[in-house]
């Protein structure tokens, strides 16, 4: 984050403790598309990862007093994103059921690689029991490191370290079973 929108984050972030209303909106608009994403794919379910998201900036906006800064903030939104996501898994034992309605028609030129590998890879990551599919999201759809999931999930870092190893170890498993002899290198 560069200092100009740091600066401007931390006045929306005042006028937001203050009760106005442009500040709150502000620091939504800023982070609605982190939380989402979180959500989304953790959850892989757009209308739950919207209302999960919504849920999350209603906390927040009960709880702006206790936000000290803009990196506090993002901070306490993954935090509580994260945790948000695994209650929700845990209250529904969730599986993916996707409407035809929300599968994206094939297109003609794909950003990625092997679009069956790809699809494959979100499905057998989302089969992932909820801490371990946190930490591989947050690793690798967030880009945090170690310590930064062992401080937003309140664990230690070793264990992050460990359980990021085992998920990776699981899903190679999974990625090698359900392509037989076809052999990709993925991690």
């Amino acid at each position: 984050m560069n200092a100009q929108q740091e600066n401007r984050l931390e006045v929306a972030l005042e006028k937001a403790i203050q009760g106005d209303q442009t500040g709150f909106a502000e620091i939504v608009e800023e982070h609605q598309g982190m939380v989402f994403s979180i959500a989304y794919h953790f959850l892989r379910n757009s209308s739950l990862a919207e209302e999960l998201a919504q849920e999350v900036f209603l906390h927040l906006y009960q709880n702006l007093p206790s936000i000290q800064t803009p990196a506090h903030l993002k901070y306490w939104l993954r935090r509580v994103t994260s945790h948000r996501c695994i209650d929700q898994s845990r209250r529904q034992k969730f599986r993916q059921e996707v409407a035809l309605e929300e599968v994206a028609e094939p297109a003609v030129a794909s950003s990625s690689p092997d679009l069956m590998l790809f699809e494959r890879l979100q499905k057998t990551v989302a089969s992932l029991p909820e801490k371990q599919r946190m930490i591989v999201i947050l690793r690798y759809q967030e880009e945090l490191g170690p310590a930064e999931i062992a401080e937003l999930l309140k664990m230690p870092v070793n264990t992050v370290k460990s359980t990021l190893n085992r998920s990776l170890a699981e899903l190679r498993k999974r990625l090698a079973r359900s392509f037989g002899e076809i052999k990709y290198a993925i991690f």
